[in-house]
């Protein structure tokens, strides 16, 4: 066989392995595309046909025979306000003692015009070891106002202290019924000195140049703004206590000399 015969043979073969191996190679790019799509498709959520929408889940409904809660979330209640306090020492010398419209003695007025308050309770402790003129030294809490709530009253002239504690558990205490029966009804009127406060800080009353006492809810001392300052003239009527230690009295009318208001409408005047 010539040479130009083996070379056509030889050419025809070549032609026939590119054939066959496009073919194979074709096939397996063929098979492994379909694969591919055959992942994808199984990792694909299918989209339900229209109509076959499954339906949401039904809202938990309460049991039968109970109401459902209809009623907003409470809201936060906001602290009460409280008058600021800091630790204090005050020393000083007693102008006077002062009482409340019982007549218990339940502070004392400093020479410099602080006011002292201590626990009504201790009443007849207090007056058995100090009098006015001593000097004393007082361990306790101040107000915003510069009243000073005392925890301990030292008497520098004869070293006895006196602290606050709370009142024994076994002491009778009358009724509420009965605890306005020894008041008598007062009737005053003065130069303001300096206004007291309640506990929260409010004005709640006003003591007299010539240490008498007047006292009022606060809600009610709001309405007299105006003569709840220093050196204003008022006039009060009402139920209290006059004794060797001051005048006392609940307010039931307050104003001017001129110009008093009932501050109740069930109350004689």
């Amino acid at each position: 066989m010539s040479s130009k015969s083996l070379s056509s043979i030889s050419t025809r073969n070549e032609r026939k392995t590119y054939v066959c191996f496009g073919a194979t190679f074709a096939r397996t790019v063929a098979i492994s595309l379909v694969a591919v799509a055959t992942v994808c498709r199984a990792q694909t959520p299918s989209t339900p046909a229209p109509g076959n929408m499954p339906a949401p889940l039904p809202a938990a409904q309460p049991p039968v025979g109970v109401m459902p809660n209809t009623r907003p979330a409470a809201e936060p209640v906001p602290p009460p306000f409280i008058a600021q306090q800091q630790p204090a020492i005050a020393r000083g010398t007693i102008s006077r003692f002062v009482i409340n419209p019982e007549g218990d003695v339940d502070g004392l007025v400093l020479a410099d015009g602080t006011l002292v308050h201590f626990p009504p309770h201790m009443s007849s402790q207090l007056v058995s070891v100090m009098r006015p003129g001593d000097t004393v030294q007082i361990a306790g809490l101040r107000d915003s106002v510069g009243n000073v709530s005392a925890e301990q009253i030292t008497n520098k002239r004869n070293g006895k202290q006196l602290a606050d504690q709370p009142p024994p558990v076994d002491v009778p205490r009358a009724p509420p019924e009965l605890r306005g029966a020894s008041l008598v009804k007062l009737s005053v009127k003065g130069t303001v000195m300096r206004v007291t406060t309640a506990p929260r800080g409010e004005p709640d009353g006003v003591i007299l140049k010539d240490g008498t006492i007047i006292k009022m809810p606060p809600p009610v001392a709001q309405q007299f703004t105006s003569l709840l300052r220093p050196d204003a003239v008022i006039a009060a009527r009402g139920y209290g206590t006059r004794n060797q230690y001051g005048e006392a009295l609940q307010a039931t009318a307050f104003g001017t000399p001129d110009n008093i208001t009932q501050l109740y409408n069930d109350l004689p005047n």
